[in-house]
């Protein structure tokens, strides 16, 4: 995921660049921020990707908030004035958005982020994982698990050929679990997609079990 924050010191500005972010897979909106003060703060608090930067700002501008950064992350100038385009691109911004800024202008933008993005070499993915299961390691073929179920301080798993039941908890099982195939689907459930019978708006049904959708995971299913 690309971890973006927005510094802008429009609270509308920033509604609608949070909802463009909301809406468009890979992106995650990290941190909003009104002035460069406080972004400056977040930068030295957590990893940002990609910023999206407001140029006339109270107290220092946003290509002064750039200069003053060591190793500043990638930026998008947003902004309402024409007149910094070559200042923004001398100081190699990803792009220069012109407000008022319309999703298609948005979308095109990530796209030219994502291309200056150097490929990583690809490793070869494990084609299962190990469980501790009552003392012992158990192969499970990731491709057999259908979905796996929280309880309390352990985990369910059923698979194609039953179930196994390990101590785990919900976050170390998704670190466990490759993410295009395995998606969180409510707070206790995690399903394999490719094992989707049937999705609604209020659930997921794999063979016979329906699991309940939560509200805030339906984002993680919006392209199936």
């Amino acid at each position: 995921m690309v971890r973006c924050m927005i510094v802008d010191d429009e609270p509308l500005a920033q509604q609608v660049l949070k909802k463009y972010i909301e809406q468009t897979d890979g992106l995650t909106l990290s941190a909003e921020c009104f002035h460069a003060a406080a972004a400056f703060a977040v930068l030295h608090q957590q990893p940002i990707d990609l910023l999206f930067l407001d140029i006339k700002m109270p107290q220092l501008t946003g290509t002064q908030f750039i200069q003053s950064l060591k190793e500043p992350p990638a930026f998008i100038f947003t902004t309402a004035y024409p007149d910094f385009a070559l200042l923004g691109f001398e100081l190699e911004a990803v792009d220069y958005l012109l407000k008022p800024i319309t999703y298609d202008r948005f979308k095109k933008s990530i796209a030219r982020f994502l291309n200056q993005q150097p490929i990583p070499p690809s490793l070869p993915e494990k084609d299962y994982v190990y469980f501790k299961v009552n003392g012992s390691l158990v192969k499970v073929v990731l491709a057999e698990i259908l979905f796996a179920q929280s309880m309390k301080d352990y985990i369910r798993i059923i698979t194609t050929t039953g179930q196994h039941i390990t101590h785990l908890t919900m976050k170390s099982l998704l670190q466990l679990l490759p993410e295009q195939q395995f998606k969180r689907v409510h707070r206790s459930y995690v399903v394999n997609i490719r094992h989707i019978d049937r999705l609604s708006k209020e659930a997921v049904t794999i063979g016979q079990t329906t699991i309940p959708l939560g509200e805030h995971y339906k984002m993680n299913l919006k392209m199936l």
